[in-house]
């Protein structure tokens, strides 16, 4: 609703009385009638109907007339009703419609932008780049106000409120934070093309950069701004989950038990920072235990609910999204989906896939389907169930607004929710065990996954988490892992009982080699990336053309790093034998990860990729020195730097002329506050007429000649020319890095798996747990402890001793816990110690003794 306009009620006087000197006319009976009294009253609808009613219904009184003592001419009596009725008469301008006038406000052509803006992303709010802050308008002001704590006041049409261009990283990451999606609009245009294009007198055109929401913070340009550890971000994953349903019939089984499930759930959940996707389908319950499950296990940050959604599953996820979990939800529509269009719209991405990218990523994809997971093809969307193709299909046309669907059908690692390697756990069993957080106020701090995490890498920790809620159950897979861990294990004991060579250790019958030059390496690699940045999540932002020069080259020289270190080694692939050979790893799957990390593709292509950039560049924020160019290698890009270094030399070269027509030989040019190529002279100095004077001070004054004022305004044009083509230059060259993705993101998620058996092996041996052996399948099957424990006995040890004592002598019958307290305390501590050392144990105690000393002397002997 539009704001109340102000009422005006313009005010009658009467005429005024003629000066006391002239004698008063008299008034004669039959006087004319009063002067008309006009009067423009505006009124509400809604007051001018409550006014009418209330005059309606009251009965006009009559108004004294007073005598004619005053100039005053004599009222009439009906004067009062008439000029009510022209009170409450509706004015020209009330008439009109509310919706006109607004429709007929005028805009400044700033505020034009963002209504158009507004108009086509309603739900988003807008941080607009006018200079060098960034705006908010109308609710988004509101918003931000609230959510940031910045003042808000009325500015034109709209509400506003701005920060610093310098802060939007810190305030995008709150207002992220606090569930809404934000968008950075920003200026498509600079001041210098703007001079000398179409739109010179107009505003700056603006357009929407960059969307972010929780899901997509990661995956969009780091951000950081110094707050990356902020609650929220970091080592949680940041899945977006899509969740569909629909209603099945409780039909009965073969054997007539009737069903229990009254819905089929279809659920796709993407991790889009890293790559990971995991789909399912699955009947379930009316109360939700298997969808609890899920969205326990994945730990969402969006949730995307797809409608029709069944009530009970709506009211579910609502539920767990709470104010307290800090989710995210959103809302799609699956009409578009219907009578099989969901599988023609997946389908349509396979298409966009290139041939030489399915040739190169063929043994990528035989290692992904031994891990139990898939790239998407066509042959894996036609095995999908429907419900998992419309979530699919969901999640495409959500991720299409941000930029991200490429993560889908060329950077994706398919997993699906049901695997015959990994156990699923129950959301009972992941709340009660406290498995990742704990049941007294919620955080992960005491719970298995926190005493279990020694993990040195944030994406190291992410993989051990997905260990913990995922067990093994298959004895190959656990076999190779127990190995690994062992190996690791007996690693740090030689290295830490002796810093001399190799170590022979026992592991049952066999002897194996044990050398401390592997945990060296593995170490030393592990503690230099925990001081680097999260290296997965960045290989993501650069497949996704959203990284820093900086960013880039961090995370290579890691990936280099690693590598090159693991190289040391000699780890080798037999081609004919597909098998690993070294002389310093014994466990096949440490030699496999080893060989991931230090093969030659990842390694000649990361030294690859870090010799077309120019590192010095990138650290003194030079965006237009980054790259290196060469013949073959960014020509247009060596055009443009070409062309801005010609004009600098002919600005710079124009020097000589001045001087000699100023007669100064010594002349040269100034630069003052960025203003460059300045000529400086005295104030009683005489310059052409068509010299431009710039600034000056007390005793000189700063000119700019017709002729440098076109070379500056030429250097202007070539320089953002070149700023064009170097941005281009750069995303050509973050688009090519899409052919090694695959063998990096590999590479990566080896590391992560080094360091969480590092982490086992570093759990192992501080609680010096033991390493569980398995036996033949055709031997009995047998539970054998040795010295084995239990908490609560430890805990009442005493308790047991003392009632086991009682039980042998055969006087717990007539014991008495009042009489063996107070005969304690007579018994002296002299006395008992003196007991005790002559009489050794129960049963050669002094026969003068009484049976409760007895009893008293016995717990104390144990």
């Amino acid at each position: 609703m539009g704001k109340q306009k102000q009422q005006v009620i313009s005010r009658f006087f009467a005429p005024k009385p003629k000066s006391p000197t002239q004698e008063p006319n008299p008034v004669p009976e039959s006087s004319t009638p009063p002067p008309k009294i006009s009067a423009t009253v505006s009124f509400s609808p809604s007051k001018r109907k409550l006014l009418s009613d209330h005059l309606s219904a009251a009965s006009p009184k009559k108004p004294k007339l007073s005598p004619p003592h005053t100039q005053n001419p004599v009222p009439d009596p009906n004067l009062h009703q008439r000029f009510l009725q022209r009170f409450l008469e509706p004015s020209p301008e009330e008439s009109v419609p509310e919706t006109s006038s607004s429709s007929s406000r005028k805009y400044t052509p700033l505020e034009q932008q963002v209504v158009e803006l507004k108009s086509k992303y309603p739900d988003v709010v807008l941080m607009v780049e006018v200079g060098y802050r960034y705006r908010f308008f109308g609710e988004d002001a509101e918003i931000a106000a609230r959510v940031l704590g910045i003042y808000a006041h009325m500015d034109h049409s709209f509400m506003t409120a701005s920060v610093p261009t310098f802060r939007l990283n810190f305030h995008v990451r709150r207002l992220v934070n606090a569930g809404y999606k934000i968008g950075v609009v920003k200026q498509t245009e600079t001041a210098a093309i703007k001079s000398h294009g179409a739109n010179r007198s107009g505003p700056f055109f603006r357009g929407l950069s960059a969307l972010y929401t929780k899901a997509t913070l990661e995956a969009a340009e780091d951000i950081s701004g110094g707050c990356g550890g902020e609650e929220g971000f970091g080592a949680q994953s940041n899945f977006l989950v899509c969740v569909v349903d629909e209603r099945v019939n409780t039909d009965t089984l073969g054997c007539g038990i009737e069903m229990s499930f009254d819905v089929r759930v279809g659920v796709v959940g993407v991790e889009i920072s890293t790559g990971e996707v995991v789909y399912g389908e699955f009947n379930d319950n009316f109360m939700r235990s298997g969808l609890e499950a899920v969205i326990l296990s994945l730990s969402p940050a969006e949730l995307l609910l797809g409608q029709p959604l069944s009530q009970k599953t709506e009211k579910f996820l609502l539920a767990h999204a709470g104010p307290t979990s800090n989710i995210r939800v959103e809302r799609a529509s699956l009409d578009r989906f219907g009578n099989g269009n969901a599988v023609d719209e997946v389908i349509s991405l396979c298409e966009k896939i290139n041939a030489s990218n399915l040739e190169d990523d063929k043994e990528i994809k035989v290692e992904a389907a031994e891990e139990g997971m898939s790239c998407l093809t066509v042959h894996t969307i036609m095995n999908m169930p429907h419900l998992t193709v419309q979530a699919l299909a969901l999640i495409f046309c959500h991720l299409k607004q941000f930029g991200f669907e490429r993560i889908l059908y060329q950077g994706a690692s398919f997993r699906s929710l049901s695997s015959s390697t990994e156990m699923t756990l129950s959301a009972n069993t992941l709340q009660q065990l406290e498995v990742v957080r704990n049941n007294s106020d919620g955080s992960e701090s005491g719970s298995l996954f926190h005493n279990m995490n020694h993990t040195l890498t944030v994406y190291g920790s992410r993989l051990l988490r997905h260990w913990v809620t995922h067990p093994l159950c298959n004895r190959n897979l656990i076999s190779a892992r127990l190995d690994a861990v062992s190996e690791i294990a007996a690693c740090m004991g030689s290295h830490s009982s002796s810093q001399n060579s190799d170590e022979l250790v026992e592991d049952g019958s066999e002897r194996t080699i044990v050398s401390p030059e592997f945990y060296l390496v593995l170490s030393s690699v592990l503690t230099a990336l925990s001081r680097s940045s999260d290296i997965q999540r960045g290989i993501t932002r650069i497949f996704h053309r959203t990284a820093k020069a900086t960013e880039f080259i961090a995370v290579m020289e890691a990936i280099l790093l690693a590598g090159k270190q693991f190289q040391r080694l000699g780890i080798k692939q037999d081609c004919e034998m597909r098998s690993m050979q070294s002389a310093t790893v014994q466990s096949s799957l440490l030699k496999k990860l080893i060989f991931v990390v230090s093969s030659p593709a990842v390694v000649d292509n990361a030294a690859k990729l870090l010799s077309a950039l120019n590192k010095e560049g990138a650290v003194r924020g030079d965006l237009l020195d980054i790259l290196v160019t060469s013949s073959d290698q960014f020509p247009e890009l060596a055009d443009a730097r070409q062309a801005v270094l010609v004009i600098k030399e002919k600005l710079d070269s124009s020097i000589s002329s001045f001087r000699k027509k100023l007669a100064i030989r010594n002349l040269e040019f100034l630069q003052v506050s960025g203003i460059t190529h300045l000529i400086e002279l005295p104030v009683d100095a005489k310059v052409p007429m068509n010299w431009v004077k710039v600034n000056s001070t007390k005793k000189t004054i700063r000119y700019h000649p017709p002729e440098i004022v076109a070379g500056l305004d030429e250097l202007a044009l070539a320089t953002e020319h070149l700023a064009i083509v170097n941005r281009a230059s750069w995303d050509s060259f973050l688009e090519s890095f899409s052919r090694y993705y695959t063998d990096f993101k590999a590479a990566v998620q080896a590391l992560a798996a080094l360091d969480c058996l590092h982490s086992l092996a570093t759990l192992s041996r501080n609680k010096k747990y033991a390493c569980p052996v398995f036996v033949d399948d055709c031997e009995p099957v047998e539970i054998n402890i040795q010295s084995g424990r239990h908490p609560v006995c430890t805990c009442f040890h005493f308790l047991f001793s003392f009632f086991l004592c009682l039980f042998k002598m055969e006087m717990y019958r007539s014991f008495c816990f009042q009489r063996y307290w107070r005969l304690y305390y007579k018994i002296t501590l002299s006395q008992t110690t003196q007991v005790c050392m002559q009489k050794g144990n129960i049963a050669k105690l002094s026969p003068d003794l009484t049976w409760e000393e007895r009893a008293v002397i016995s717990v104390k002997l144990l």
